[in-house]
C-alpha cells in the first residue's frame, strides 16, 4: 500500500494537502508569530545594543525562557551576591527586536534570552551568553550558588536542567502552539502534545514525590529553569484554559512546589522583569536599579515604554 493510499489527501488538514517536494515558506498560514519567523539567520537591519551600568547586561523578554534568568539574578541578590546587579534591557520579539546586528552579535540564533558580562572572573574580554541553560549554569558558577560542587548532586541538578531544556519545546512549541495559537485545531497534534506534556507532568510529580525541591533538599537552577515553565501551567496561567485541559489539578506534588517557589521573593521579582503582559503592577519592562520594583513598574509610569 502507497503512502497516499494509507493517508488520502482528502484526509489531511487542510483537506486535499499534500507536502511538495520542496518546501517553501507560506508566512500566510504560519499562525501567531508568522511575521516575524524566517529560515534563515543572521541580523535583519542594523541596531546596536544598549549598555547600563552594570557588568551584567540582559537583554530578554519575560516569556519563560527570560524569565529562568531574571529569577536567578534576582536570586542571587537575595542571598547576597552584590556584584550580580544587573541592566535588563527589553527585547520585543514580537517586534522583531532579536534580528537587530547588536542582538545577533551575542546571539546568532536570534533568540531571547542573551547576556554580556562586561567583567567576568578571569578579568578577560567580555563574554557573550545565549541560551538559557547555559546562563543559568555561568551564572552559578561565577558566584558560586544554586549549584552544587559535589559530583553527585551537581549531575543529578544538570540532570534535571538538561530535562527542561530538552522537554519545554513539546510543552510550548508543541502542545502550546497547536492548542493556542496555530491558525486552526488539528486533533491529532493537540492530542499528540498533550499526551506528552502530560507525560512530563507525571515525571515531575513523581520526582517531587519524594524530594522537597527537583533535583534534592535544596533549591538550585533546575528549579529556576523548570517553574517557569511548568509551574506556569500548573498555575493555570499559560495558553488560556490549558491548564483545566489538562487537569492540572491533579498533580499535588507539582502543585505544592510551584506554590513553595512562587512564594520566593526571587521568583516573585524575577517574574515581574521585562514583563508585558498581566497587571501593570506586575510588569517591569526595564531594569537598572532594585529601587525599579518600587517606582517603575508600569501602573506608576503609566506608558508602553
Amino acid at each position: 500500500m502507497t503512502d497516499e493510499n494509507k493517508f488520502p489527501p482528502e484526509k489531511n488538514l487542510p483537506a486535499g494537502y499534500v507536502p511538495p517536494k520542496v518546501w517553501t515558506p507560506d508566512t500566510e498560514s504560519g499562525g501567531a508569530f508568522a511575521s516575524i519567523n524566517k529560515p534563515t539567520a543572521g541580523a535583519q537591519y542594523e541596531k546596536d545594543l544598549p549598555v547600563g551600568k552594570h557588568p551584567l547586561q540582559l537583554y530578554s523578554l519575560g516569556t519563560p525562557n527570560g524569565v529562568k534568568v531574571t529569577i536567578m539574578l534576582e536570586e542571587l541578590l537575595a542571598a547576597g551576591h552584590s556584584e550580580a546587579e544587573y541592566d535588563a534591557w527589553i527585547i520585543r520579539i514580537n517586534k522583531g527586536d532579536q534580528f537587530g546586528s547588536g542582538f545577533v552579535s551575542v546571539n546568532p540564533n536570534s533568540k531571547i534570552p542573551a547576556m554580556m558580562d562586561h567583567e567576568p572572573k578571569d578579568g578577560g574580554a567580555p563574554i557573550r551568553l545565549f541560551e538559557s541553560g547555559s546562563i543559568l549554569t555561568y551564572l552559578a558558577d561565577k558566584f558560586g550558588a544554586f549549584l552544587p560542587t559535589e559530583a553527585r548532586a551537581r549531575a543529578e541538578v544538570m540532570n534535571w536542567l538538561f530535562w527542561q531544556m530538552g522537554s519545554a519545546p513539546f510543552l510550548g512549541g508543541g502542545f502550546g502552539h497547536f492548542y493556542a495559537y496555530a491558525p486552526m485545531k488539528i486533533q491529532y497534534a493537540i492530542d499528540r502534545y498533550a499526551m506528552e506534556v502530560k507525560r512530563q507532568l507525571d515525571v515531575l510529580d513523581k520526582q517531587l514525590k519524594d524530594n522537597e525541591y527537583v533535583a534534592g533538599s535544596d533549591y538550585t537552577i533546575a528549579d529556576m529553569a523548570i517553574w517557569p515553565w511548568y509551574g506556569r501551567i500548573a498555575a493555570h496561567d499559560a495558553y488560556g484554559d490549558a491548564g483545566t485541559f489538562l487537569s492540572v489539578d491533579e498533580y499535588e506534588n507539582v502543585q505544592r512546589w510551584r506554590k513553595q517557589i512562587g512564594e520566593r521573593k526571587g521568583a516573585k521579582r524575577g517574574s515581574m522583569v521585562n514583563s508585558v503582559t498581566g497587571d501593570p503592577s506586575t510588569q517591569l519592562h526595564e531594569r537598572h536599579d532594585a529601587a525599579d520594583f518600587e517606582t517603575k513598574t508600569q501602573d506608576k509610569i503609566g506608558s508602553d515604554s
